[in-house]
């Protein structure tokens, strides 16, 4: 059971067309601690709220009566003081084609039906956390300079507030490996977070080449990934990452992941 006291005080517009499936998320958002769960039934009235006032979060179904998540989201992403509010999508597609949409257009978080409390409160951890302070990490964060390598904008907006919320200001950005290794060529850094599934050259690809022709292949590199396939995380691992992050993530178990390969 989540402890009560997990979330308090936080405020969520929880989208669900099907009353019953509604009744059930927000007695589980309840119980994880949300103070108040508004109930919108299509895109357009969430929209229309968002506008009014600012929730902490937005979790929201795929399928909607006029529209979709992802087209809700994309349009909370395009709206000035909207680009920033967490998303959660809760979702029983597992079809790429239909997810990877969602993520691209700045989705934080996708929590697959069936899901229990635990798994619920992982995913507002992991969208939330990285709001509230945090402790820094013990080590010289002011010199320290990452390259953070994702293909979508919202994604390395929400890791890159994480990064900084564990008090990292020196960070590059790439849009996917094949960027990476442009800006790897000419700039030292102490630490590659990449994402996996990227156009261009993917993640397993970027560590391949770091590993065996950058002149900085000692680098720790840290994938983020939301990827399932275990032959693929296998071969991720021989590619030669330092360690592997689960999707959604939470900003104490990065830092921990952090301070572990920066000490090694």
């Amino acid at each position: 059971m989540v402890q009560v006291s997990s979330f308090s005080g936080i405020t969520v517009y929880l989208v669900e067309p099907s009353a019953t499936q509604a009744r059930l998320v927000e007695q589980m958002l309840l119980r994880a601690g949300a103070t108040r769960v508004d109930v919108f039934t299509s895109q357009a009235a969430t929209l229309g709220a968002l506008r009014e006032a600012r929730p902490s979060v937005v979790v929201s179904s795929l399928y909607l009566p006029d529209g979709t998540g992802t087209a809700l989201v994309a349009a909370m992403r395009g709206e000035e003081g909207l680009e920033t509010v967490p998303f959660v999508l809760i979702s029983s597609e597992t079809r790429p084609q239909v997810l990877d949409p969602v993520r691209q257009s700045g989705a934080c978080c996708i929590l697959e039906k069936p899901f229990d409390d635990e798994r619920l409160a992982r995913a507002l951890r992991a969208v939330l956390s990285f709001e509230s302070h945090h402790e820094s990490l013990n080590l010289d964060v002011e010199s320290l300079k990452v390259l953070l390598v994702d293909d979508s904008p919202m994604a390395r907006r929400h890791i890159r507030r994480m990064l900084e919320s564990l008090g990292i200001e020196r960070i590059l950005e790439a849009e996917n490996g094949r960027e990476a290794i442009g800006l790897l060529s000419e700039t030292l850094v102490d630490l590659v977070v990449t994402d996996y599934n990227m156009p261009e050259m993917d993640g397993k690809a970027l560590t391949e080449y770091i590993r065996t022709q950058s002149w900085q292949n000692a680098v720790p590199v840290l994938m983020v990934t939301s990827e399932q396939d275990q032959g693929r995380l296998a071969a991720v691992e021989q590619a030669g990452v330092s360690a592997v992050c689960d999707k959604p993530f939470e900003p104490a178990t990065v830092r921990r992941l952090i301070e572990h390969v920066m000490a090694g």
